[in-house]
Parts: C-alpha cells; structure tokens; sequence
C-alpha cells in the first residue's frame, strides 16, 4: 500500500478514531488526497471502519478577504468624509462600493445626508470596523461569532457556508498496521514460484458483466433512409427494384425526352461504360415510338426536329438519376391490358460526374416517387409532396418554376427547415410530359406525377453536418455512426 494509506494506519493503530478532514488538517495535505488514500484501504475490506459524513464550515469570500485586506464598505466611506462633509456626487466617485458602504454607514448611525444640499456629513466621532473584525474572529475560530452576524455577512457575499463530506475512521474487525492489496489475477510466475499460496485475491464476482462484444453500428444515412421508406409505405406506395446501377442511354435519357444532344449527356455529367459500351436491351417496338416523338413529334409536341441515332441511345452508363427505374416501370404498365393507378417510390444510388466539394459528390442517394392516376393534377401533386415534408418534420414548403426535359409544368421544391432557421432546396418535380408517357402505352387522359431528393441533404440536417464527405467516404468519423441513435425525425 501507499505511504499515506500506512500513515494512516499507524495514527488510527496509537491514537484511535478520527476523521479525515482532522488527518488533513494536522498533517497539512489535501483533503482529497486523504480521501484517495481511504477508498484504497476500503478496497482491503474489513481493515478499517469507515462512515461517510457531512459536516458545514464557514469560508470567507474573495470579496470578504478584501475587506480583510482594505477595511468594510462602511468604514471606508465614512472615513472617506471630510469633517466638513462632502457633496454625495463627489463621494460617489471616490469610492467603487458607494452604494453598499452608504446603505450600511446610515444604519449604523455613523454619517447624515442633506437631501437639500446633497451633502453627507459624519454624524459619530469615532468608528471601529467591526464588520472586519468579526471577520479576523471567523478566519481563526468561527464559534466565537453569532450566528445571525454570520448569515448576514453571508447576504453581503462576504462568507459562504460549505459543505464537506468527510469520512470517521476507526479500526475494523481485520485490522492491522501491516497490510497487503489483494491479488485480482493469477499469473504464471506465481504459479511456478508457488507465491500463490502467500498471497491474498480478491473475490470473483460472478455479477460483474462482461466486456460487450463488438457489433456493426447503422450509418447514419441508413437511419434516415430507413425512416423516408417507412414514410412512404405509411403513403401506400410501392417499393421499386432498383438493382441495375448500369443502364442504356435509351433508358437513361431517350425514354424520358431528353434530347440526345442534351449537355447532360456528355462527358462532363455522365460517367459512360467501356465494356461493354452498348446494349440493345429494349423494345423494338417502344423504341421506334420514342425515336419518333424525338425526331418528329408526336401527341401534339413537334419535337425535337433532329435526326435521332439508335446508336447513341445504346451507349450504357452508370445512371445519373433513379427515374431511368420510373421508365421501365412505367412501360411496363403501359403494356397491361387494363390500366390501374399506382404510386411508386425507390431509394438507390445514382452516378454524376460531379466536381467534388463540401455539398457534391460523384456517388449520391436519389429519393423518387411517382404517382399515375386518371384526373390528377398539379394541385394533387403539391398536396402529396406537402404531406410528405410534413411527415419528414418540414411544414413551410414553397414551389418555385423551372425546367426539366420529361415534366411539364416543372417545380422546384424549397422548405422552411426550424434548426436551420431558413428555407432550404428539397428537389424538383413535375408532371410526366406526354411525349414521354404516350410512346409507353399509358392512356389518354392518365396523368402521371414525379418527384426526386436528396437523401444525403436531410441526413446532413439532421445530425449536424456542413460537409457531405464527412457523411460519406474515407473521411467519415467512426464514432460518430457508433454513438448516433436512431434517427427520429423531428415530426
């Protein structure tokens, strides 16, 4: 054991019972240093006899350890007036504790104050500091002092009352000068040795639990990926297979309207497939419809007035956006002989080639839903995303125009998000264009409905990050996925 724990042992050993604030102050060491040594013989089991207690004290403040040092408000105001007194403007700016030491002097009967003439006069001859002196009297032996002069002295912040726990010591039913720390491990020098047999060990203790094992944690943007997909089936929608990160330019962009000149179609958005670089999977037939549209017009559109190139539509690339998974679902519903409403939703990755920075990256989460019906408008439209947001946590949405190659009309989503304080962009939608929906086989008056969001941008909301590589990528702090909870989404 330590040289404090024997100290102690020694003094409880000739001179009995104590305490260990009286250790502390005979000795000259920091109480929590006596504590310290405590806890360890307590450690030893029944060698020492411990009891907590709580005992009050009386501590003077910096404030009254000034008065020591410098005199009472009281007294320094009042010796501060002249014998032919002084104009209180005057005495004001002499002393920084006016008011105080004003307040006090008047009680005591010491000064007097001309209202008329503003001035202030002694009012006594001679004046003992007393409140100092009271004081001096507490700092050496506080039980010289009454009570009430104390807990006045405590109104005026010049002592405050203390509470210190503090442990009685007194021999146990093991005791003895001479102890040992008891083992907590057996080890193979003391097998070999023998020393086991001399040594004393610590109890088992078969409740104690055991060290957790190690488990894998949920990203954070799987929490809230988790959430949205149980939001939309509380909507009624219908999960769709996004499995094919690889699509053909057809499906990426020809069966949607977008024209094969488009600059999203470029080196500069899209990441194109080396090999293999082309694939014909797709209806003949559908196809010659959507190489029509563009190149001709169809469904009262003129289109594009250009000469489309099967060839460029065969070109594969990663998918820059998740409604290439909308288009296929679509056609085949186009195809059944009997048309029936749906709504539809996925959640995948999508591929851009993007230039990387605090709110882009190349690989991101694109959140889609859509809805067919017949008579659907864009009143239906704004009313499902507002329900939506609303589940998400965000109330205030706005509507702003823009423009997209497959929808008419086209808006931008935009809300008022409470922890940022300020409105913020949640993704675009629209209304299908007919020249995209029409070549599928949807019927005449059916409408169909579309939007997409980020998944990325709420996750980032919710758990506070400003900079979308520390969500994903090699940059992420691992601590943070572990200690997370799950995500509940501030509804």
């Amino acid at each position: 054991m330590g040289e404090l724990c024997d100290r102690i042992l020694c003094y409880i050993d000739t001179g009995g019972g104590t305490d260990s604030l009286t250790l502390a102050q005979q000795w000259d060491i920091d109480h929590q240093a006596i504590v310290g040594a405590v806890k360890s013989l307590q450690s030893l089991g029944d060698v020492v006899k411990t009891e907590q207690l709580t005992r009050k004290h009386w501590e003077i403040t910096s404030e009254g350890n000034e008065v020591i040092t410098a005199g009472s408000h009281e007294y320094n105001l009042y010796s501060a007036v002249p014998t032919d007194g002084i104009l209180q403007k005057e005495l004001q700016n002499l002393l920084p504790n006016y008011k105080v030491g004003f307040s006090k002097a008047m009680s005591a009967g010491w000064i007097t104050f001309d209202k008329k003439s503003g001035i202030i006069k002694r009012k006594v001859e001679n004046i003992s500091d007393t409140v100092r002196d009271n004081l001096l009297l507490i700092k050496d032996s506080p039980q010289t002092v009454a009570d009430a002069v104390k807990l006045e002295y405590k109104k005026r912040k010049l002592l405050q009352e203390v509470t210190r726990n503090i442990f009685s010591l007194s021999a146990g039913a093991e005791f003895s000068v001479s102890v040992s720390k008891a083992e907590t491990d057996i080890t193979t020098d003391m097998l070999s040795s023998g020393a086991w047999k001399d040594k004393t060990f610590k109890p088992l203790n078969l409740d104690a639990l055991g060290a957790p094992p190690t488990r894998g944690h949920l990203h954070p943007l799987m929490k809230v990926r988790t959430e949205f997909r149980q939001i939309f089936l509380e909507m009624g929608f219908t999960e769709m297979a996004t499995n094919n990160y690889v699509e053909s330019s057809f499906w990426c962009f020809d069966a949607l309207f977008v024209p094969q000149q488009h600059p999203a179609r470029d080196e500069q958005d899209t990441f194109f497939i080396a090999d293999p670089a082309v694939s014909d999977k797709y209806p003949a037939d559908y196809c010659a419809a959507v190489s029509k549209v563009h190149s001709e017009g169809a469904f009262g559109s003129t289109g594009y007035n250009y000469k489309w190139r099967e060839e460029e539509a065969q070109k594969n690339v990663l998918r820059t956006h998740t409604t290439a998974v909308s288009a296929r679902m679509l056609h085949h519903l186009g195809q059944q002989k009997e048309f029936r409403p749906v709504k539809y939703f996925s959640m995948d990755r999508v591929f851009r080639n993007e230039t990387l920075d605090a709110t882009h990256l190349a690989e991101f989460f694109q959140v889609e839903g859509v809805v067919a019906d017949y008579g659907i408008t864009l009143g239906d439209h704004m009313g499902i995303i507002k329900e939506f947001f609303r589940k998400v946590g965000i109330e205030d949405i706005r509507f702003k125009p823009t423009y997209n190659p497959y929808t008419e009309p086209s808006m931008e989503m935009f809300g008022y998000h409470e922890g940022l304080g300020k409105m913020i962009e949640l993704g675009n939608s629209g209304i299908f264009r007919p020249e995209m929906i029409r070549p599928m086989g949807i019927p005449e008056g059916v409408q169909i409905l579309g939007w997409g969001l980020s998944l990325e941008r709420p996750t980032m909301i919710k758990y506070g990050i400003s900079n979308i590589r520390d969500l994903v990528g090699p940059r992420v702090d691992l601590h943070m996925v572990h200690q997370n909870p799950i995500c509940r989404l501030d509804k």
